[in-house]
């Protein structure tokens, strides 16, 4: 493939530039240093809520360490597959629009490197967003419950990027089929309601992408994470797949 560390050197650079980097970093950042203070603050919240609606009298359990980590990775994971879908959906067809995909393909550069230094730096983009949610939600449980098993939150970190990727490579190959960033992100967002729905049946669901987020709890917290390798393998199998059928279309347009 050559010229792909080239390309994913200008990718890179250029998401630094439009800043496009920084704000997936910080929002996924907040979300993620938010999760455990939710957590902690979530009882009294309700118990204050009730309070108002009429005097109610709600009770709620301490907040403990997993309900932390389960916060932390709802919100990554929800917000996190939005974030996906927007940075996915314009990967190829917004510069197929604008004409610059052709330019860039009169240089002495393959097509399969054009789309796998554009995977690499999304896949690269969300891992430092994914990141600095752990990073700062590590910090804070630290803070307010106790310290998490630092292995054990870079396997969850992981699993939970892992997820992600799968939704980003399905709106990836959507910006190659389709003639139009919007195109392709509708189809990401009806890929990912098609995903949650097809998560609540047994014989398909524990291979989701979304499977991983319950295993993502459990690494964090250091206790058996349970069926790990199927979802994970099925993850990766989606994402290989998906950009091969993008480089196999790719191979075939005019540009």
């Amino acid at each position: 493939m050559n010229g792909a560390g080239l390309l994913l050197r200008k990718e890179l650079l250029e998401q630094m530039r439009t800043l496009r980097l920084v704000m997936v970093v910080v929002v996924l950042a907040i979300f993620g240093g938010m999760s455990p203070l939710l957590a902690k603050l979530l009882p009294d919240i309700v118990k204050a809520a009730g309070a108002q609606a009429g005097g109610l009298s709600i009770t709620m359990p301490p907040a403990t360490t997993a309900d932390a980590v389960a916060q932390l990775v709802k919100n990554l994971g929800q917000f996190g597959s939005l974030i996906a879908i927007l940075v996915a959906m314009g990967a190829v067809a917004t510069e197929r629009e604008r004409g610059t995909a052709g330019f860039v393909l009169t240089k002495p550069v393959g097509r399969s490197a054009f789309l796998a230094a554009k995977a690499a730096a999304i896949a690269v983009l969300l891992a430092a967003g994914v990141g600095a949610g752990y990073t700062f939600a590590w910090f804070y449980t630290a803070v307010l419950f106790e310290v998490l098993p630092l292995p054990g939150v870079i396997a969850s970190a992981v699993a939970l990027w892992l997820s992600l990727l799968a939704l980003a490579a399905m709106t990836f190959l959507c910006s190659v089929l389709a003639r139009s960033a919007l195109v392709a992100g509708g189809a990401g967002f009806v890929a990912l309601i098609v995903t949650s729905i097809v998560s609540a049946f047994p014989i398909v669901g524990p291979y989701m992408p979304t499977a991983l987020w319950k295993p993502a709890v459990d690494l964090a917290l250091g206790t058996d994470p349970g069926s790990v390798v199927g979802p994970a393998v099925a993850s990766v199998a989606f994402v290989a797949g998906c950009l091969g059928l993008a480089a196999a279309a790719f191979r075939r347009q005019e540009l």
